[in-house]
């Protein structure tokens, strides 16, 4: 093992055992929570376009200022309550099931609320990363993690599935619990995660002023904003086709709940693989190149996904999910690690809370559009439209100065004073 390993880090690896049975529970709940509303509610394609939106909308609504206030907070805390509140909410659903009293407003109260859950057990641990394993190690460190969410998807979503057609959904929901469960106790054996840096002086301490700092961050520096289009732009075009993946395979095609499991396991498996050969690619080709040649290339496998039918367009349609699902976890990678290395450590809750609003939001954005596409126009029409803004996702980052970095910037420096009006651009 390296001496600056991730690895030999105690912390570091308690928040990825963490990390992998949270990911295990939402992966889960993400392909039995929809099943359980299309084959025993009976929901229409606007119903299920409406419970995916609630289950990222929390973003929109709360994801700015969380990021603030995990600046302010001891963040162990916030990851523990988040998974345990998680959990609870996911244990809710079999009871319901069981006595005859589940109803599409109760799912969609245990999503919404999730998800205000989940934003901070998101921000928060995208924010204790860097205080943990320090920015040098940054790549190696996210390599792994972005790894771990890559095989969770595959686990998750596979297991998902199988548990929904072999023991009935409500037990896959008990699973998701379980997982929750487990990453809260994993996190108590976080022993040197260290309290927020104080605010240096002169900088305001008021949650809107904070806010709006952090969207200045983002949204003034062409790089960080490029990253932040592109990625929203891949979760706009995933969500789209992510929505109607359900109604699509369980009702229209006919097929198995396993399968769509597998189809999901095989865009975790893309996000597994881009997720390992992202620091391989920027050593080959640089940061810039390997995010937008990547993209360039792999671009036209968005336009496969759209073509999933019975027999070998299956295939096809499974083939260009992973391919997309590739490039996605090479970004993940290698934009979680730049947008880290040019923010500094008291600015990091509220970075990553505006990637997060913005990232998730375009979620939330996609699922409504998805539904109500759907609704008016069919299945096939919004699968088209998905697999169209998820092949142009790549163009802001081609298109601006990132794509001729070569290398991470230099560690981005604190101030020792400033004063509001001496601010400078991020």
């Amino acid at each position: 093992m390296r001496p600056d390993s991730p690895w030999r880090n105690a912390d570091f690896r308690a928040l990825f055992t963490a990390t992998s049975f949270g990911q295990l529970g939402t992966n889960i709940g993400y392909v039995a929570v929809p099943l359980i509303a299309v084959s025993a509610l009976d929901a229409s394609a606007g119903q299920v376009g409406a419970l995916a939106t609630l289950s990222t909308v929390a973003f929109l609504l709360i994801g700015l200022p969380a990021g603030a206030w995990l600046d302010r907070m001891r963040q162990r805390r916030v990851l523990i309550a988040a998974d345990l509140v998680r959990a609870g909410l996911f244990a809710s659903i079999p009871p319901a099931w069981w006595l005859d009293a589940l109803t599409l407003e109760q799912l969609y109260a245990v999503v919404l609320l999730h998800g205000c859950a989940t934003v901070f057990a998101d921000v928060g641990s995208q924010s204790v990363l860097p205080r943990l394993v320090g920015r040098a190690d940054l790549v190696r460190a996210n390599s792994a993690v972005n790894t771990l969410i890559a095989a969770g998807t595959v686990a998750g979503r596979g297991a998902g599935g199988g548990l929904v057609q072999l023991l009935t959904a409500p037990v896959a929901v008990v699973a998701a619990a379980t997982g929750y469960l487990v990453s809260a106790l994993r996190l108590t054996a976080l022993t040197r995660t260290p309290a927020p840096p104080p605010a240096p002086p002169g900088r305001a301490t008021r949650l809107g002023p904070q806010i709006a700092e952090g969207l200045r961050h983002v949204l003034g520096n062409k790089e960080l904003r490029a990253l932040a289009l592109t990625s929203a732009c891949t979760n706009l075009g995933s969500q789209i086709l992510n929505t109607m993946f359900p109604v699509l395979f369980v009702r229209e095609l006919g097929l198995p709940e396993g399968v769509l499991g597998l189809f999901w396991a095989a865009g975790g498996i893309g996000l597994l693989l881009g997720a390992r050969c992202a620091g391989y690619a920027a050593r080959r080709l640089g940061y810039g190149p390997a995010l937008g040649l990547v993209g360039l290339y792999l671009a036209p496998a968005g336009l496969l996904v759209p073509l999933v039918d019975r027999g070998p367009w299956l295939w096809v349609a499974g083939a260009g999910w992973l391919l997309t699902m590739f490039r996605t976890g090479m970004n993940n990678v290698l934009g979680v690690s730049l947008r880290q290395r040019m923010t500094t450590l008291p600015l990091l809750g509220r970075m990553n809370a505006t990637f997060r609003f913005l990232l998730t939001g375009a979620l939330a954005v996609g699922a409504a559009v998805s539904g109500v596409i759907g609704a008016l126009a069919g299945v096939h029409v919004t699968l088209w439209v998905g697999g169209v803004v998820l092949t142009l996702a790549f163009l802001p980052v081609l298109l601006s100065p990132i794509r001729t970095r070569r290398e991470l910037p230099p560690q981005a420096e604190e101030p020792a004073a400033r004063t509001p009006t001496a601010e400078s651009e991020a």
